[in-house]
């Protein structure tokens, strides 16, 4: 007995099913067929691989002929450039997406935030106008030579095996990196290669596998990815560290908003609360702290929080030196205060 055809079925649900197989990621022609035969046999349709092939031909080109990027070759898979496909938005939709391009765009993402606006349809007057954006960001991530330098990393992410990168801290000055397990991060406005490097020696730490050994590298000084090794990364997860702290005074009543902070305990009496912070990387953790000054404390580990300590120590002795000279300048008769 014939498979009893079902009503949804049709030519646009198949061309749409196509769409989305290939905005999921490119595939290969038998990947697709087989793929398709199964969503036409779910539909009570005949799957004939051939016929299923000979659909599958035909309607890409009539994608193609309606304007929709896709590409393909005789050993490379089908692969979806770019769509055309109407999109409809609400107002609220659009307003998102319009607020979205435009952060994006400030933190110097322009080409992404062009598709943005290309796919929506979105213009200025989209833009929430209560809205206002200074990130300021000294590199511009559209750049050719970014692009494909993401493009690279994105590719060895999905490798998950050790790589290296040429990174030039300063101009002129270069340097081989082995990486192992890393991801792109955004923080203050830059974007960063977040990395486990796993021959660096901490001088804080004597096992392997510290905070340490996480390290950062900003994109736009990246010169160079190389080639994925055979070796799998160490481990899937970057290494952390658990630190605990205390927040007083103005922060009496801190509530965490990271998924990496708790609170551990909050004074009676209102006065203080303890938080217990998983962290990856000290000098982000270290600047976040020392910016509530007085108000937080480390607790432990000890050694962070003595280095917490020598900080604040050479603050003080800073500002006491700057004290002395403005009063040793003040007291200085070969120096005339109307100056």
């Amino acid at each position: 007995m014939p498979p009893k055809k079902s009503n949804d079925y049709n030519q646009i649900a198949f061309a749409l099913e196509i769409l989305r197989l290939l905005t999921e990621k490119p595939r290969r022609r038998q990947e697709l067929t087989d793929l398709l035969s199964v969503f036409v046999e779910q539909h009570g349709q005949s799957a004939d691989d051939t016929d299923v092939k000979q659909k599958l031909t035909r309607t890409i080109r009539r994608l193609r002929d309606c304007g929709i990027q896709i590409e393909s070759g005789t050993h490379s898979p089908y692969k979806l450039v770019e769509s055309n496909f109407p999109v409809l938005l609400s107002s609220e939709q659009r307003e998102a997406l319009a607020l979205a391009a435009y952060f994006l765009v400030d933190m110097g993402f322009s080409a992404q935030a062009s598709q943005i606006q290309r796919i929506s349809h979105l213009t200025e007057s989209d833009i929430p106008s209560f809205v206002k954006v200074d990130f300021s960001p000294p590199v511009d991530y559209s750049d050719r030579n970014l692009a494909t330098i993401l493009q690279q990393l994105q590719e060895r992410f999905l490798q998950e095996c050790r790589y290296t990168i040429r990174y030039q801290s300063k101009p002129g000055e270069g340097r081989i990196w082995d990486i192992d397990r890393s991801e792109l991060r955004l923080h203050d406005g830059l974007l960063y290669l977040f990395a486990f490097i796993p021959d660096w020696r901490s001088s804080r730490f004597d096992y392997w596998q510290n905070i340490d050994q996480n390290h950062l590298f900003r994109l736009d000084r990246i010169a160079s990815v190389g080639a994925a090794s055979p070796t799998r990364w160490a481990s899937c997860d970057f290494p952390t560290l658990k630190v605990r702290y205390r927040t007083s005074g103005q922060l009496a009543h801190y509530q965490p908003r990271r998924k990496d902070e708790v609170i551990i305990f909050s004074d009676p009496q209102r006065k203080f609360r303890e938080i217990e912070a998983t962290i990856d990387y000290w000098f982000w953790f270290r600047q976040r702290i020392l910016k509530y000054g007085a108000n937080a404390q480390i607790l432990s580990p000890q050694i962070l929080a003595d280095e917490i300590k020598q900080e604040y120590k050479k603050i003080w002795e800073n500002l006491s030196a700057d004290e002395n000279s403005k009063n040793q300048n003040s007291t200085d008769p070969r120096i005339d205060p109307k100056i």
